[in-house]
């Protein structure tokens, strides 16, 4: 058994913002960007909790990859859809667009009047004066809610309308950071919406500091509420915050110290997990011999993790309905576990054993990894060495960067 100290005391933004008597938001429209995570540490909907609230009007919602409820599948197109509960429009910014429209923002009544499913006497307001985003980001440049951000503080520059960002942990932490710094403009993509590693070690409001002071062609109006109480060597366990799934596929915290590593397997013929219980962990395809590839890792001696031989039968995604071989990535030691230089080794050992089966998806590898420089070799079997070189000094320069846009000791 684990023991873990909780540190009882941490609040994120949204916390402060509901508790919050002198609220900024007085007397102001608010549009929210969140999804299942923006919630308080007692697990209380923030849209609710805003909804209620007298002194500002929550006008209306916008959801990133999977919707504002959390239950499209990764990919999957989102529309407009209306709450009857709330009594709002929930505008998707994962469906016709990734970023807000003016019409979204500053002629929200004329856009959705007369949609399927809105009362005729639904009470719309005309625009936003003020954006809010309260989502819980997983650390990783892959994971698209990072390209929402930064399309959100886009759009809200362009609009004159000012961004309030209520900031929450890094669930791998602060410290490490892993992986090439995405190559822009070559690879720019929602999952790769700027110039930052796979593993950024930042939170949601470092990142928006960062991107408006050096990557915005015209900057936003920008407020980030932090979180207190919170350093950036604390485990996501240590908060007391509750985990609440991001996404249909991460439903663990195990999950999300996998998945910078792992999402690359996305760009492969091997299941990286999707349509079993332990996406990410799990990997493997039908070709693969479980206990053969798990022996062969192990006996790589990877810093903080064991692999545990595993087959398992996806539901749906790659290999659907087909029995896999494979394995389960158990990590043992957070602080020592690296998920990039693992997945890495992982793909060398399956294209040795495996000659001839494993295959990339040229472009979709590429974008994940944010560069072109690291897949030709390991199809063609070459030192990864020399690339690891550059992406550690690379890290080195990033680190460099972001530091005076750090809000966390």
């Amino acid at each position: 058994m684990i023991w873990v100290e909780v540190r009882a005391e941490i609040r994120t933004g949204a916390d402060y913002l509901v508790a919050d008597e002198a609220s900024p938001l007085r007397g102001k429209r608010i549009g929210l960007i969140t999804n299942p995570t923006g919630v308080t540490r007692d697990l209380e909907s923030l849209p609710l909790k805003l909804r209620q609230r007298k002194d500002f009007e929550l006008v209306a919602l916008y959801g990133p990859e999977h919707g504002v409820r959390g239950n499209a599948q990764a990919g999957d197109k989102v529309g407009f859809q209306w709450d009857s509960v709330l009594g709002l429009p929930l505008f998707s910014l994962y469906g016709k667009t990734f970023k807000p429209t003016g019409p979204m923002l500053t002629n929200i009544a004329g856009m959705v009047r007369g949609s399927p499913g809105i009362p005729t006497n639904a009470a719309l307001a005309e625009r936003i004066d003020l954006m809010v985003f309260d989502i819980q980001d997983v650390g990783s440049r892959a994971y698209t809610y990072v390209g929402t951000l930064s399309k959100a503080m886009e759009a809200c520059a362009e609009h004159g309308i000012p961004l309030l960002v209520l900031d929450r942990p890094n669930p791998l932490g602060g410290v490490v950071l892993e992986g090439p710094v995405l190559e822009a403009p070559e690879w720019v993509s929602l999952v790769g919406i700027q110039p930052i590693p796979m593993r950024h070690g930042m939170t949601v409001g470092e990142l928006a500091r960062l991107f408006n002071a050096r990557f915005m062609a015209k900057p936003v109006a920008l407020t980030v509420t932090p979180v207190t109480g919170w350093s950036r060597s604390l485990e996501f366990a240590q908060t007391g915050l509750p985990w609440v799934m991001p996404s249909p596929n991460m439903p663990t915290l195990d999950t999300a110290r996998v998945y910078p590593g792992q999402v690359l397997l996305e760009g492969t013929n091997l299941s990286e997990g999707r349509g079993t219980t332990r996406p990410f962990e799990f990997f493997g395809a039908p070709w693969i011999r479980g206990r053969e590839l798990t022996d062969a890792l192990n006996a790589l001696h990877l810093p903080g993790v064991v692999f545990r031989e595993a087959w398992f039968t996806p539901s749906f995604s790659k290999h659907r309905g087909e029995l896999c071989g494979g394995s389960q990535i158990h990590v043992t030691d957070a602080a020592r576990f690296r998920s990039v230089i693992t997945t890495l080794r992982l793909l060398e050992t399956v294209r040795r054993l495996y000659p001839g089966q494993l295959t990339f998806q040229g472009s979709t590898f590429d974008r994940l990894m944010g560069t072109a420089k690291v897949r030709p070799l390991l199809e063609s079997g070459a030192d990864l060495a020399p690339a690891m070189a550059r992406i550690e000094s690379d890290l080195k320069a990033f680190e460099a960067l972001r530091q005076p846009y750090l809000l966390y000791p």
